[in-house]
This record gives structure tokens, sequence and C-alpha cells, in this order.
């Protein structure tokens, strides 16, 4: 990947020179915007190291000062005490509880390195501290656990910085993460009730094929006479189970793992998300799930002092569904050429009518923010129905098959002692 060094400007309007990984140029331009810094500078360093290898020169690598805390990997990717997103939460409530009370964000994170019990959190406030006290301010401190904290989070608290505002923007942020976690809460809820069912229904079937049935299979044997095709039916289906049983499970695991690496590969997603789209009662869910993701977090970016630029770069991170997000990746590009949500999102083909008149009224009174939050709380409440309903329309699909299943199986039992008893009585 191309290596870049750039000089710009922060927002205390100070000069950074450094380097970073990009793609592209563009993609290098992206990521400074993103972190809050004005290019002034960038160059790309990748050509001088490939001529470099080639003459067989040797680069000196500058050398940098070691991190005087402990020696814990900062990412939180490694370790017993492996700090994740989850974390990100905790964190934020525990600090936003003791500044409100009045102290500073330094000394509310050495308190609470030293309160905390439970290991990560205490992990993850001792080295926030450590990078505190050797003279880091927060934003910069966050930045070295990029698996806790993304870069929407750590612009928010720099705008809160340099606005002397950081209790009021942890409150806004704490506010947008728990309606968040609240809606996965939901939808594994929404979830849990058809999966028990399921896994139920397919441990009665599984008891009767392995089981029930062929014993059932002898008396019927023992007993002669030609039996009903429903009966024939379910004795091959014993059968099949009984000797090429072990060889479709174990087919099956290895097409699933098989069938999610794929889905976590970039192109996987792409083409998942695609077939999402394209589900009836599905693809609704999803489009109000980016509706709902974009009018959220755009909504707190823009509100906490995130420029227009920024808060799009940021929000379109937050769309999960690929097709969507490469949507919104050519409508910002239109956005940052000067045209206004309301005549860019369009296109997306993600947002109602409706979403758009408020979007485009907001715009002509020069605050997007509170149409931004009407249409967060309107499609809260739909995805809540949304999920009702899914919840309602997956559990009623078990519970038909189950019935069909065992009205099947005891209609073939019937069939079958009928036509044994009319064969006796003959």
């Amino acid at each position: 990947m191309p290596n870049f060094a750039y000089t710009a400007k922060d927002r205390n309007g100070q000069a950074v020179a450094a380097e970073l990984e990009a793609p592209s140029r563009k993609d290098a331009l992206r990521r400074l915007q993103a972190r809050g810094l004005k290019p002034l500078k960038l160059t790309e360093r990748a050509a001088s190291k490939t001529r470099a290898k080639k003459t067989g020169t040797k680069t000196k690598t500058p050398k940098t000062k070691p991190f005087s805390g402990p020696s814990i990997d900062s990412s939180g990717a490694h370790g017993p005490n492996k700090l994740v997103r989850k974390h990100r939460l905790p964190f934020l409530q525990a600090l936003h509880d003791l500044t409100s009370s009045g102290l500073s964000a330094g000394e509310a994170i050495r308190l609470l390195s030293q309160r905390i019990k439970e290991p990560a959190l205490k992990r993850l406030n001792t080295e926030v501290w450590h990078r505190l006290s050797e003279g880091a301010n927060l934003s910069n401190a966050l930045q070295d656990f990029p698996a806790v904290f993304d870069e929407s989070t750590i612009s928010l608290i720099q705008a809160g910085e340099a606005t002397g505002n950081l209790n009021g923007t942890l409150e806004r942020l704490i506010e947008h993460l728990t309606e968040q976690r609240e809606l996965r809460r939901q939808l594994g809820n929404a979830l849990a009730y058809p999966i028990f069912m399921t896994v139920v229904a397919t441990g009665v079937i599984l008891f009767f094929l392995f089981f029930l049935l062929p014993r059932l299979q002898g008396l019927l044997d023992a007993l002669g006479g030609e039996l009903p095709w429903s009966t024939q039916l379910l004795v091959m289906t014993s059968d099949f189970a009984l000797k090429y049983g072990l060889f479709v499970v174990a087919g099956a695991v290895v097409g699933g793992i098989s069938f999610w690496r794929w889905r976590v590969s970039e192109a996987g997603r792409m083409v998942t998300d695609q077939w999402s789209l394209r589900v009836p009662m599905l693809n609704t869910f999803v489009q109000s799930q980016t509706v709902l993701s974009f009018s959220q977090t755009l909504s707190v970016l823009l509100e906490n002092g995130i420029t227009t630029a920024e808060a799009l770069r940021m929000t379109e991170k937050q769309v999960q569904n690929r097709v969507h997000r490469a949507a919104f990746d050519t409508a910002i590009d239109r956005i940052m050429e000067g045209e206004s949500l309301s005549q860019a999102l369009p296109d997306t083909h993600c947002f109602p009518d409706l979403v758009l008149d408020q979007m485009a009224v907001g715009e002509n009174t020069g605050n997007v923010v509170p149409s931004l939050k009407k249409t967060a709380i309107t499609y809260r409440k739909l995805i809540s129905n949304q999920l009702n309903t899914f919840t309602k329309v997956i559990a009623s699909g078990v519970l038909m098959s189950v019935f069909i299943f065992v009205g099947f199986i005891a209609y073939a039992m019937v069939s079958a002692i009928f036509t044994l008893s009319s064969s006796f009585s003959m």
C-alpha cells in the first residue's frame, strides 16, 4: 500500500507532519479530513522506496521513543483482557459520571484506573491515563485504541475538547450509543424465539427419524403387507438419515464455514448485501436500518461541531449494507461539489420522499439537525414494529412447518395401520 508524507494543520491551527498509508491519494485526503486535519502538502513516498530497493541502498528508519507505560498491545487485539468495541460505552459512561461531577477528564480517568475492578476496563483506563500523563490530550490518547474507539467517536471527543464542552459531547454520544445498543438488543430478542422454535422442531424431527421410526418400521415389517406411499416415504427418509446423515451434517458444516468466510470478505459482503435487498420484508428492514443509521449518526456529528464534509464521511462508514454504502459514497461526492442533501440522496434509493422533504425544509432554515433527529425517532419506531412483525412471521412459519410434518407423520402411521388391518381381514 502506498505511503504518503503529509503536512497539515489541526483544529488548533498547529502544524502536524507525519506519514500514513492509504490505497490512493484520494483516500489519504479523506483520512486526514476524518482526523480533523487540514492538508497543506501530501506527497506519495512509495516510488522513492521502490527506487531505493532497486539501487540496493538502505534507508535509515528514524528511531522512535518507546512508550513508557506497560508493555501491552494498545490496539487491544491480544491478551487475556482483550479490548473490543463493547468496552466503549461503559468507559464513556463512567467518564461522564465523573466529569459531570466537576472532575477534569484526566483526573476522572486516573481515578477510574484505580477504582474499576473489571479487568479489561481497568486496563483501558490505565493505558489511557499513561498517555494523558505524558502530555497527550484525551482524543489523541483514545486514537491508540482503534479496537474500542472508532473515528467518529474520537472526532466527537476532539470537537468537545476544542469547544470546551466535553461533558455535553459525552452526554450526546452516550445517548446515541445507548440507542444503537438497544436496537441490537431488540434484534437479538426478536430472533431468539424463532431460533428456539427451530431448534425444538429440528430435535423432534431428528428424534422421530433416528429413534422412533426405525422401531415402528420393524413392527410394520413383521406384520407384512404393502405400505402406503406416505409410510414408504417416511421409511426411506429414515433409512437415508441413518446411512448418510453424518455425511450430510459434515457437508453442511463445511459449506456453512466456507460460506461465512466468503461472506466476511469484501466481495462476499457486496454480493450477499445485494441478495438481502431482493428478499421481501428483509429489503424493507435493511433500508430502514440504513436511514436510521444515517440520520442518527449525522445528527450527532453535526450537533457536536463536526464539519459537514467530515460528518458525511464518518456517517458513510456507519452504513452496514455495502450496496447502500457505495451509493452514499457517490452521493457524498456530489454534496462536496455543492449539491444539497435533499438533491443528492434520492439517487441512493434509500430515502422516501417524505424524509427528503424534511431534510429540504431543514436545509432551507439553515439547521438540518432537527429534521435528522425527527427522522431517527420515526425510523426507530418503524424498525421496532418491523422486528415484531418479522418475529411473528418466522414463528408462525416454524410452527406451521412443525404442524405439517407432525400431521404427515400421523397420516402415514394411520394409513399404514388401516392398510395392514384391511389385508388381515381379507
